[in-house]
């Protein structure tokens, strides 16, 4: 596993990679929804609210909701709504944030 501050620039596919290497060799479960290409383009299929964080990880009684974005990602609808409502168990994280991803989820 790559530490991601350790790059100059790293993408938010590469910090996922990361986060997620690193929540399961700290005994995290792991989920995440990936988009398939359709004829119309990239979906990825659900019911509900758009804009649900990347990944839910759990361990412990502790449930957090993970949004990940690159250093210049922005936010498509939905996403920070998902964050406020998630109160103290939602996260943005970036490449930089990598020492509290990994205090975190340790």
């Amino acid at each position: 596993m790559v530490k991601p501050a350790m790059k100059a620039k790293i993408s938010e596919a590469d910090l996922q990679h990361s986060v997620i290497d690193y929540a399961k060799l700290r005994g995290w479960m792991v989920c995440h929804y990936r988009p398939a290409k359709t004829a119309k383009g990239w979906r990825t299929p659900l019911e509900g609210d758009a804009g649900c964080p990347d990944l839910i990880l759990a361990r412990g009684g502790v449930v957090l909701l993970a949004e990940l974005k690159s250093e210049t990602g922005t936010f498509r609808p939905g996403q920070r709504e998902w964050l406020e409502a998630a109160g103290e168990h939602g996260r943005l994280w970036r490449p930089r944030d990598w020492k509290d991803i990994e205090e975190t989820l340790f």
